[in-house]
């Protein structure tokens, strides 16, 4: 039997609620902390718990992270999925299971190591009431002996889980040890999939996507932060929260900050506008149902040149949809979110890092173009840890835009709100506070002339809306632009953008060993510029892949760049799990035939 070594998946079954989510964390972290490249996926019900929920550890020596469907490995704890995940499990597959667990029958061809835990629970936890949740936590005891994981690795990662909580990681040391100890002394490895220590994790970290939002905030100069909890988006303000809490007190313990729970979203992002209007960095974050309501005041930011930043996590809609499914399904409604004829600056981070970067840049771009700016992240970016490189202190100074000051003012002489001095349709504009006699202007959400007075004359309406197109062609210099990846003498290209990125990489090596050579563009903002129509022009096919059902962002790409539109053919993926390479290479592959 020929080992496998540092190359499969592991799948937990297990009930919502029931204190897995530790176990499943220390399990992956332990694997990480041995320098393994590894990502976790947490499939988990929209209910508080009793529901199943599934969690992926996928261990791969070649540092690829996208979803993989197919594991090597199942820990089954779950009675009501027990029968269907072994239904599921494809000949070979490794299951370790509940010995308690009934199902009418064991499929044939599965490697079966039953283990009590019950009785193993029993006998290293007194407490009857912490039981459930401790015996979760003897799975990583048993999968560590199985595979040959140091269990140093493991000790030290169940320090960091509980590091506030001696006692837990006592408690839980024991239930380790336990799992280990059994299956040392009980179970005949009948298994080729074994771990070995690498170096591919040196210097890097786990961290949530929007965690790294969070951070981004803060060192994006973000003051105000109004939010109405929503899953997926809920941990970046529980996250902003505490990085608040930490890093914008000062040494009497006074809050240089403002953290408001409104009553929904509408407030919120009117609370953010506010606030920007003042002229503090505030941001807001939600969901697709919440950027729903928010669609009113998107389109006051926009017309009023008022800057705010919001954080949209999406999730699978339309409607309340799955809460807690994955999904791209908001490219096109964030794009034009309002009435009439409105468009906004997008930015599509594709991991922690990017989270972290474009939230900081989110408030730049935000003030220097005096409008709302939206980071699309989406579930498996935000809520999912993902090994990232350590984040860049930032080095350059906040860019404020075109903010007159008194001193200014004075030089200026007159100061018209809404005109275009520069020829690059971004208006100057004072603050609250400034002492100037001339420094005030009436800020319009309505028909508005460039000294900012109420009009309704048609010339006047369309010289304003055509000045704000021009503004957004100035952003298409100053947005992340597209990163591109090439193979020589490839005529196939791809365009993806977000977490679909992690698969796109993967996808691109298994379309190679196939004989099919492509180029890949990432897009990271909208509006579109000029790179993606020279990419275009360099291909005869290009496959645009997406996990929605609609092709948005491929619709987005005829629009503005309908010439192109004949060689463009959608990938799509939209059944709520996370994107895997498999499926993408299948439907190039197949289009490719």
């Amino acid at each position: 039997m020929k080992p496998v070594v540092n190359d499969f998946t592991i799948r937990v079954a297990t009930v919502n609620g029931s204190g897995s989510q530790s176990a499943n964390t220390i399990l992956m972290r332990a694997l990480f902390e041995m320098g393994i490249p590894v990502s976790g996926k947490n499939i988990f019900p929209s209910n508080i718990s009793g529901l199943p929920t599934w969690y992926n550890v996928r261990i791969n020596k070649d540092g690829y992270t996208a979803f993989k469907r197919d594991e090597e490995i199942l820990i089954l704890m779950n009675q009501d999925t027990f029968a269907n995940d072994l239904a599921q499990a494809a000949p070979g597959t490794v299951v370790i299971y509940n010995d308690t667990l009934k199902a009418p029958t064991l499929p044939e061809g599965l490697i079966y190591y039953p283990v009590p835990f019950q009785q193993i629970v029993t006998e290293c936890c007194e407490t009857v009431a912490l039981r459930k949740l401790v015996v979760n936590v003897i799975y990583v005891g048993v999968a560590a002996s199985l595979f040959d994981m140091d269990l140093s690795m493991v000790q030290l990662a169940l320090n960091k889980q509980f590091s506030s909580k001696p006692k837990a990681v006592e408690l839980n040391w024991k239930a380790v040890v336990a799992g280990h100890d059994y299956a040392r002394k009980n179970i005949q490895k009948k298994d080729p999939y074994r771990v070995e220590p690498m170096d591919k994790t040196k210097g890097k970290i786990l961290i949530t996507g929007n965690e790294a939002a969070a951070l981004g905030c803060v060192f994006g100069g973000c003051t105000v932060f109004s939010w109405y909890p929503i899953t997926p988006a809920s941990s970046v303000g529980e996250a902003v929260i505490e990085y608040f809490g930490r890093f914008r007190r000062e040494e009497d313990g006074k809050a240089r900050f403002a953290i408001v729970q409104a009553e929904d979203e509408l407030a919120a992002v009117g609370m953010a506008i506010g606030a920007g209007w003042a002229g503090a960095r505030a941001a807001t974050s939600t969901s697709g149902p919440g950027l729903s309501l928010m669609a009113e005041f998107a389109g006051l930011s926009y017309f009023a040149e008022v800057p705010c930043v919001i954080f949209d996590i999406q999730r699978l809609g339309p409607s309340t949809g799955l809460p807690t499914r994955n999904s791209q399904g908001d490219i096109l409604f964030t794009h034009f979110l309002s009435h009439g004829d409105t468009h906004h600056l997008v930015l599509l981070p594709c991991n922690a890092e990017e989270c972290f970067e474009f939230g900081m840049e989110a408030f730049d771009l935000a003030e220097e173009f005096q409008t709302p700016v939206f980071v699309l992240s989406d579930l498996d970016i935000g809520m999912n840890n993902w090994m990232a490189d350590p984040f860049e202190y930032p080095q350059k100074p906040f860019r404020r835009g075109k903010v007159l000051d008194a001193a200014a003012l004075e030089k200026w002489g007159e100061f018209h709100r809404y005109a275009d001095v520069d020829g690059d349709g971004i208006p100057y504009r004072t603050l609250p506070g400034n002492t100037h006699p001339k420094s005030a202007y009436f800020t319009r959400g309505s028909g508005h002339n460039e000294k900012a007075n109420y009009t309704e004359n048609p010339e006047e309406w369309k010289r304003n809306m055509d000045r704000l197109v021009r503004k957004f062609e100035t952003a298409k210099k100053r947005i992340p632009r597209p990163e591109v990846q090439k193979t020589d003498r490839a005529k196939v290209g791809i365009i993806a953008y977000g977490s679909t990125h992690n698969a796109i990489i993967e996808a691109r090596d298994q379309l190679h060993a196939k004989g099919i050579k492509t180029n890949y563009l990432r897009l990271r903002s909208l509006p579109l510029n000029g790179d993606v129509e020279q990419f275009l022009s360099q291909h005869d096919r290009i496959y645009v892949v997406e996990q929605n059902q609609q092709g948005q962002m491929l619709n987005l790409i005829r629009m503005y760049m309908p010439a192109q539109a004949a060689k463009m053919h959608a990938v799509l993926h939209y059944d709520g799990m996370p994107v895997d390479a498999v499926s993408v290479t299948k439907q190039i592959e197949e289009m490719e035939s």
